[in-house]
């Protein structure tokens, strides 16, 4: 798969995933139920919900490790919604379709180191990596959102920093995305969705369905998924 299919292929199922969720039309802003959506809010508690991964409490924990695991699943929980973000922006200013969005996106500073090979997590820097989070934070609290030279270069920054490229966030997102569908069709909306299975929760069970070089067909894990749920 080259770097468009990979992007393409995630904006598609984030719009599918939106379409079923919220309801056609949901990049005016409301839900299918009427309620507000504010996906640059979305962004930075899922920014918080990072850092809360790493030892930054002066006062408790502080020689605990980083939770990596959790990192990748936050990581890619910001995707989620800096996707639905672009999708809504790109479809209210009238800025092109899906594949101009995935086009602009090929284009910005950053994007190509992506794709390659990410860096060690071990070298990586807690406090500076808290401080890169932050700045996206930043972004989203204001009016005006620069997507390509701030969001999109910072969020690919972080990513890779966190050993996270472009096959690795195709890899996890596509199967969040499933656990995601899951969770809307077991009540997840409704209230009644259990996200504790056994001790462990959902995002936990799923990443333990990923082990190994070739990750299950989204048919299969959703499968696997079932599975799991009905022993919970």
């Amino acid at each position: 798969m080259t770097s468009r299919d990979y992007l393409t292929q995630m904006f598609a199922l984030q719009q599918k995933l939106n379409d079923e969720t919220n309801g056609i039309g949901w990049e005016n802003g409301y839900t299918k139920n009427n309620r507000m959506i504010n996906w640059k809010r979305c962004i930075y508690m899922e920014c918080a919900e990072l850092i809360d991964s790493f030892s930054w409490k002066h006062w408790k924990s502080i020689n605990k490790a980083t939770d990596w695991d959790n990192v990748t699943v936050e990581i890619v929980d910001i995707w989620h919604f800096v996707m639905s973000l672009l999708l809504e922006d790109y479809k209210t200013n009238g800025k092109g379709d899906l594949e101009k969005l995935v086009h602009d996106i090929l284009d910005v500073q950053g994007f190509e180191a992506f794709t390659k090979e990410p860096l060690s997590p071990a070298s990586a820097d807690p406090m500076e990596l808290i401080n890169d989070i932050e700045s996206i934070i930043h972004d989203m609290t204001g009016f005006e959102v620069d997507f390509f030279d701030g969001l999109l270069r910072e969020y690919f920054a972080l990513s890779r920093k966190c050993g996270i490229n472009l096959k690795i966030l195709y890899k996890f997102y596509v199967a969040k995305n499933v656990l995601n569908q899951f969770r809307q069709d077991h009540g997840y909306k409704e209230g009644y969705y259990k996200k504790v299975w056994n001790g462990k929760e959902d995002n936990e069970v799923m990443l333990s369905l990923l082990s190994g070089e070739n990750a299950p067909s989204i048919e299969t894990l959703y499968k696997k998924l079932e599975g799991a749920y009905a022993k919970a």
